[in-house]
């Protein structure tokens, strides 16, 4: 199954200094990256990018993210990130509009999603999102 990783688990692969309990959450991305299995969203993509500060580090990284393709994102998956939106929100659950897109496109191609962010967890009881 392929596996779209989250911005929280592309900015701690690039830390210097990991805290211990999320290391296991690097070696599952090294792993994802080996076997092929990377899916990249460009809003990801920009996330990450813009929290680049020196412009050598910035060409350096998006160079690198070249080898990961963007996944073309569809009218039914915008469609589908609007509804749970609305789901949450009705639950009082709220969420940004980038972790609804990544959930509904998760759900339609049946990918899963590696993530720090403890939002999904939160979506789980009113959406269909499968965490790696």
């Amino acid at each position: 199954m392929k596996v779209i990783v989250d911005t929280s688990i592309w900015a701690l692969s690039l830390r210097r200094n990991r805290p211990p309990d999320e290391i296991s959450q690097v070696k599952a991305l090294q792993e994802l990256i080996t076997d092929g299995r990377v899916v990249l969203l460009g809003a990801i993509r920009q996330e990450v990018l813009s929290g680049v500060r020196h412009p050598e580090q910035f060409t350096q990284l998006r160079d690198y993210f070249h080898a990961f393709p963007d996944l073309d994102i569809t009218t039914a998956d915008y469609e589908l990130a609007a509804d749970f939106f609305n789901t949450c929100r009705r639950n009082g659950i709220q969420g940004s509009n980038t972790d609804f897109l990544i959930c509904s496109v998760a759900h339609n191609w049946q990918y899963s999603i590696l993530t720090t962010d403890k939002d999904f967890e939160n979506f789980q009881p009113y959406i269909p999102v499968t965490l790696y």
